[in-house]
């Protein structure tokens, strides 16, 4: 499926880029009555936090997720859940040389 989107019945939809003010993704399809917090989806963005290594960018993103819609009271409420998270530390000009260079994201190895 080509697009930010994927699935049927239970759709996810990334929008944002690193460079760009924020990012985010829209989820559909999930029942209402789950339990679902902000800390719950912060745990797994926690454990892609940049790490002390070679490899590792030198940006400090604090990628701290917000529930815009789709849960209320820490339930879903079966409405599409929104979610956003800010980049606080955009430095666009580190892509000024890959502006024009087709960059594969990961999704695109599977196919």
């Amino acid at each position: 499926m080509a697009g930010n989107t994927s699935g049927f019945v239970f759709c996810v939809t990334t929008w944002g880029e690193s460079h760009g003010a924020a990012l985010g993704a829209v989820i559909d399809g999930c029942p209402a009555g789950l339990d679902l917090t902000e800390d719950d989806i912060q745990q797994a963005l926690d454990r892609r936090k940049p790490s002390l290594g070679v490899a590792s960018t030198s940006r400090g993103e604090k990628d701290k997720v917000e529930i815009l819609s789709g849960v209320f009271e820490g339930k879903t409420t079966g409405t599409p859940i929104s979610l956003f998270i800010r980049n606080a530390d955009v430095q666009s000009s580190s892509y000024n040389a890959l502006k024009d260079v087709f960059r594969p994201g990961h999704g695109d190895y599977l196919f």
